[in-house]
């Protein structure tokens, strides 16, 4: 005898297949192969590695232009009683109103907080938003904006991985896997670190751990061939990108250095974010004035490198700066440049500058990080920088593994073991604190249900609070 709770649960699962079913049914009927989907993994990270060539190579034209040709031509021409530094806040001013006339003009692309909610739900990325992305980041890059290049190339290549599970007419689980490729492929390429690039497209969209798992393969192979292809095309070199000192052998009070750091990383981020709601809540009136807004944003940026020159740009190459003169800068020196460079973060992405935020809080890491070195002198600077670096950017991204992985590759060291405590730490010290207001677990549909890794296997999941 079947009990009434029996068959109204029965109904209830009914209900949920029809429900996931209809919601797959407006994505496509179309159900890759495992082998077909791998092949258009490998298609978008060929065509991210493309992508991210020539999107590189017109940054560091524009950059050259701007902080190198220009000034090498206009600079003499300065009036006698307009000393010629003038020429960085004029730059990141004109920067900033070109940055805004964009998005008045062209839409305003979404950031960091879209591109998650997008991969959550519809499962992808709009790419009517790619050209005003394109031009508006490289505007935000070029004037000096504390933004990298990772968001745009991951709304990019992520809304081509989405568009062409829509032309497929694929289902939404698919439709998502391949979006999650082109992220990957973007971030593969951008970080020379394919794995870490793949772990960490799929890490953001959570607060607590990578949970789309079916996309991690193709994820992985579209990240590989974008970094080989990207590679090759622009001849940068494999391996470490910056050249710390070299760290003694590794004992227990390392991991213990690393614990410490790992608090002391989520404490700065703690700080920052408060720092960055505080500048918010400053801009709030002028956020319906864009060009206004982004123009008194490339100002304040300007003026903030002409005070502390070291805050200008988003921190890429800086950071090597700090590993070669943070002993010559002391201690003092180094906490203005940080908290300066908070600053200069805020206004940035306050002020509709368009870019990723990855490698400033890097830099933010690095520079509080040996810091600390000169503060606890028996904590290596090196260990000190990284380990930072992963915590404050955990602190804030919530993706511990990824940061790890990539930090290996990035610092070419072999801290792997410390920098995974100081990750882990940062990230469980922090599970209240957020700037990525829309990361959460897996879509939940209205009834709870959610797709997993296979299609007929039905779940139920408690969506989080954010």
């Amino acid at each position: 005898m079947v009990s009434t709770s029996s068959r109204s649960n029965d109904r209830s699962s009914q209900d949920t297949a029809t429900e996931t079913d209809e919601a797959q049914r407006s994505y496509g009927a179309n159900e890759l192969g495992y082998q077909q989907l791998i092949l258009c993994a490998a298609l978008i990270g060929i065509a991210g590695g493309l992508v991210a060539t020539v999107y590189y190579d017109v940054l560091e034209a524009c950059l050259h232009m701007t902080w190198h040709t220009l000034p090498e031509l206009i600079t003499p021409y300065f009036p006698a009683n307009i000393p010629a530094w003038n020429y960085v806040w004029i730059a990141t001013t004109i920067g900033g109103f070109c940055v805004g006339l964009t998005l008045h003009c062209m839409g305003l692309p979404g950031e960091v907080a879209m591109v998650v909610d997008k991969v959550h739900d519809p499962g992808r990325i709009d790419i009517k938003q790619t050209p005003a992305m394109i031009v508006a980041s490289l505007f935000s890059i070029t004037a000096g904006g504390s933004a990298g290049p990772e968001a745009p190339l991951v709304q990019i290549l992520g809304s081509f991985g989405g568009w062409l599970g829509g032309k497929l007419g694929l289902t939404l689980l698919n439709t998502r896997v391949l979006t999650f490729c082109g992220m990957s492929a973007a971030l593969g390429a951008f970080f020379g670190a394919p794995l870490g690039g793949a772990l960490f497209a799929l890490e953001i969209p959570h607060r607590r751990g990578l949970e789309y798992y079916e996309a991690l393969i193709p994820a992985v192979l579209s990240a590989i061939l974008s970094f080989f292809v990207f590679r090759f095309n622009t001849g940068l070199t494999i391996g470490g990108m910056y050249q710390f000192a070299i760290i003694p052998q590794l004992t227990l009070m390392s991991l213990g250095h690393g614990l410490l750091l790992g608090a002391m990383g989520a404490l700065i981020a703690v700080v920052f974010v408060g720092l960055f709601r505080l500048i918010g809540l400053l801009l709030k009136r002028l956020e319906h004035h864009t060009i206004l807004l982004a123009t008194l944003g490339g100002l304040a940026i300007g003026l903030l490198a002409l005070a502390v020159p070291q805050t200008l740009f988003f921190g890429e190459k800086e950071i090597q700066t700090v590993v070669e003169t943070g002993a010559t800068l002391g201690l003092t020196m180094l906490l203005i440049v940080g908290f300066t460079k908070m600053l200069a973060i805020s206004f940035t992405l306050h002020s509709g500058f368009r870019g990723g935020f990855i490698f400033p809080l890097f830099y933010l890491g690095a520079t509080f990080g040996y810091a600390i070195a000169l503060i606890v002198p028996d904590i290596h600077p090196t260990i000190a920088m990284v380990c930072m670096m992963a915590a404050v950017n955990v602190a804030i991204t919530k993706t511990p593994i990824s940061t790890t992985v990539i930090l290996s590759v990035l610092s070419d060291t072999a801290m792997v073991p410390v920098v995974l405590i100081a990750s882990f730490t940062s990230f469980l010290l922090t599970t209240q604190v957020s700037l990525i207001g829309t990361q959460r677990s897996r879509t939940v549909f209205p009834n709870g249900a959610s797709f997993q890794a296979d299609p007929q296997a039905i779940a139920v999941e408690v969506p989080v609070k954010v």
